[in-house]
């Protein structure tokens, strides 16, 4: 019989049971809603993070004038008359670059290596950031999250990573607050040049034109492929992948770089191949205020934009700042006209310090006089030694004269300058110091007549070791290039012709009427007279006797007050014995004066700067030529037409026989007393050059002036020089004459006509045509 559904029997028993599972909790429900807070509660704290960074409650976060106007530190550029970057000043060597300026492969490079997605996001990748969480959670490493746009806020806004950890991520937050604000104000083109111009490279590479210049001697546009791996490879650690300390490291890094461009399909896979299997090559170079061109003249400018700062003041009234406004220099100095006098220096030097050698081998004294006493020496020794550094030093610091003596006399290691370039050694400071005596120093200028723009500026033979700059601050005896300035003054009081002649005769200075000490009577250094001489014969030889005749006859005071109109401003003592060169000047003072002869009679100030520019190219200084009328066109060209014989017949005439220079150059040699100091000033149309030598201490000479004459010891560096100015033909140095006056001269300039004229031969001068005058 069937049993009633509705009977309770034994097989029903366990229904309340059934009833009491179908109350048991969801288990998967569970699990699933924990894993979704699981993962959404990162992105919950992500997003609110963000709200509150972008509130302020983390920090001040950088504004809208901040933002599009970042903070950097700009190296101020000083550029050559041709273009060329001749140095900075910095506190970092940034040069910033715009996009379009760098090689396409940098671009690529970076973006394949950190940031596959940067043409697609905002400043923040979202993946990236979630498979970073992800990957973290369980314990797998899947790469950073941070954007280049990430990495370029941290490089601008955050100085330092907080080590304290909620302080750190309270910066993370800000940093994706302000790469998207970065999104917002610059293209991504923009955002890459930005990466690119921040980023440290080490050694003072700060921003990819330096890391280009320093690590591979190239414009950061010239960079090839390997060359762009190698330094975005180092974006991962600059420390870690420098090519310098750790180039293995760093190839296999590059590498990294060539597989991910592989795999982001900007290069093939043969290509990867070829590429990853060539050597890394750098060329290193350090960039330093003592090296590259025109060191002595950048030293020189640097101190001149200190004292233009102080009266030159930006819109907002603060000082403009050399060596963070990112300045632009552009300056007159030619860097191919600056480097053929640097060559010329070098050259010159290797020759003449080994004659000076050679000359005291045999001198017991040496590097001192033969007559110098051991009292003299001492004397010297002890005075020098009190200019040094170490000296001023370890005084200051209290040490004994007993201390002092004995650090001198002790042995240290150290790196010595010598004319074969730089010598590690150990040797005594006394010993160095006594070296260093033997060393023959140089100063070169040169400058175009017509425009005063200084073309080269020499201030010495190493600005590392020796920063004292025989341009401009160094001051030193002039000897006969000083005598021009007396016969100009003649010329111009009393018009006389280069052809006029002098009796050659002893000249004497009593000294009642020029109240000297006693009498004064100049000698010729040949101790010859007797005869007549013309005055281009007499300057031609530097006969003293007719230079002491012309100035007995227009007195110091005007040759002083020409000096003076002419860019002397060094002291000149009114005594007859300056028309023999005794008074201080500088080589850049007598350059100066003796472009008035090549520019017509008009003194030109010296120039060194054509306008100073602001990093956004506003011109903040250009230059004003500052000029003096001095004497006429006429005059200026006789004073040529004398110093032209000086290198036909004269001083200078191993112009023509040594060194073959047919064109014609007007030039005046100068020997101090006793061979202390040698210059050569040598003028063509377009281009006037003076060169000093002598050692630092005037003590220190040749004995024998003819190894100590301005012949031997300063005209071969002009001549090296402009052998070399000629040999390049983009520069436009004139071959030819000097340009005659435009109007008939009064003054005869040509002798054969000259002695016809005197002799009556022509009844008065107008008789003669005037162009045979030339």
């Amino acid at each position: 019989m069937k049993q009633n559904k509705t009977d309770k029997s034994p097989s029903k028993a366990k229904a309340p049971k059934k009833e009491a599972n179908t109350k048991r909790p969801n288990w998967t429900k569970r699990i699933i809603i924990a894993l979704w807070v699981l993962i959404s509660t990162p992105f919950i704290i992500i997003g609110l993070g963000l709200l509150f960074a972008s509130m302020g409650w983390f920090g001040d976060l950088p504004d809208i004038e901040e933002i599009e106007h970042p903070e950097n530190n700009f190296a101020t550029q000083v550029l050559s008359y041709d273009g060329v970057v001749l140095g900075k000043y910095y506190l970092e060597n940034r040069t910033p670059v715009n996009f379009d300026k760098l090689s396409p492969n940098l671009a690529k490079a970076l973006v394949a290596t950190e940031d596959e997605r940067y043409r697609n996001h905002s400043g923040v990748d979202a993946e990236a950031i979630a498979r970073a969480i992800v990957f973290k959670a369980i314990g797998k490493n899947a790469g950073g999250g941070s954007t280049i746009t990430q990495q370029l806020a941290k490089m601008l806004f955050t100085r330092e990573r907080d080590k304290n950890i909620f302080k750190a991520i309270q910066q993370k937050f800000k940093e994706w607050v302000i790469s998207a604000r970065l999104e917002r104000n610059y293209t991504k083109d923009e955002i890459i040049a930005m990466y690119f111009n921040k980023f440290d490279f080490l050694y003072q590479a700060v921003g990819i034109k330096s890391a280009a210049k320093i690590y591979f001697n190239k414009r950061q546009d010239e960079l090839n492929i390997q060359e762009c791996a190698v330094l975005v490879g180092m974006a991962k650690n600059p420390a870690l992948y420098n090519p310098k300390r750790f180039p293995e490291r760093t190839k296999k890094r590059r590498n990294v770089v060539f597989h991910q461009m592989m795999r982001n399909e900007l290069i093939s896979r043969a290509e990867f191949d070829s590429l990853k299997t060539l050597p890394l090559e750098i060329t290193f170079t350090r960039e330093s205020h003592n090296t590259g061109l025109s060191t002595y003249f950048r030293e020189f400018l640097r101190q001149e934009m200190k004292k233009w700062t102080k009266t030159n003041k930006k819109p907002n009234g603060d000082d403009y700042n050399i060596y963070t406004d990112g300045l632009k220099i552009y300056t007159t100095i030619d860097s191919r006209i600056q480097t053929y006098a640097e060559e010329a220096v070098a050259t010159h030097n290797t020759t003449l310090q080994t004659q000076l050698y050679n000359h005291m081998k045999k001198r017991k004294s040496a590097p001192f006089p033969r007559d110098f006493t051991k009292k003299q020496i001492a004397k010297n020794i002890e005075r020098s030694k009190k200019q040094t550094e170490r000296y001023r030093v370890m005084k200051k610091n209290g040490a004994t004269e007993e201390e002092i003596n004995k650090a001198f006399d002790t042995k240290v290691k150290m790196s010595l300058y010598t004319m074969n370039g730089i010598v590690d050694t150990l040797l005594t400071p006394m010993d160095s110091l006594l070296h260093n005596k033997y060393l023959l120093h140089h100063s070169l200028m040169s400058m175009d007549p017509q425009t005063g723009f200084i073309k080269a500026w020499v201030g010495g033979i190493n600005h590392q070791y020796f920063k004292y700059d025989n341009v401009k601050t160094g001051k030193r005896q002039v000897g006969s290039t000083f005598k021009p300035f007396v016969y100009a003054t003649a010329i111009d009081q009393h018009k006389f012709s280069p052809c006029e002649e002098i009796p050659n005769i002893p000249v004497t200075f009593e000294k009642e009427e020029w109240g000297l000490e006693k009498d004064w009577t100049p000698k010729n250094s040949d101790g010859k007279y007797g005869d007549v001489l013309s005055l281009k014969d007499a300057l031609a030889n530097s006969v003293n006797s007719v230079t002491a005749f012309l100035m007995k006859k227009v007195g110091p005071e005007k040759v002083i007050d020409l000096a003076r109109k002419m860019g002397i401003k060094s002291d000149i003592p009114k005594a007859p014995s300056i028309c023999l060169g005794t008074p201080d000047v500088s080589l850049y003072e007598m350059v100066g004066a003796y472009g008035t002869f090549g520019n017509k009679g008009i003194y030109t100030e010296p120039i060194f700067i054509t306008k100073i520019e602001d990093r956004n190219g506003t011109i903040l200084y250009q230059y004003a030529p500052e000029t003096t009328a001095v004497l006429s066109e006429e005059k200026a060209y006789a004073m040529l037409n004398l110093m032209e014989a000086v290198t036909k017949r004269g001083t200078s005439i191993r112009l023509k026989y040594k060194y073959k220079f047919k064109n014609p150059i007007a030039g005046k040699t100068g020997t101090t007393q006793n061979n202390m100091d040698g210059w050569f000033m040598g003028m063509v149309p377009n281009l006037v050059t003076g060169v000093w030598t002598g050692c630092q201490d005037p003590a220190v000479r040749f004995s024998s002036t003819y190894y100590g004459q301005g012949a031997n010891m300063a005209l071969p560096i002009w001549a090296e020089m402009m052998q070399r100015v000629y040999d390049d033909k983009s520069l436009d140095i004139s071959q030819g004459e000097f340009e005659k006056p435009s109007t008939t001269m009064d003054i005869i300039t040509d002798c054969d006509m000259y002695k016809q004229i005197q002799s009556g031969e022509f009844e008065n001068e107008e008789e003669a045509n005037p162009e045979e005058e030339f």
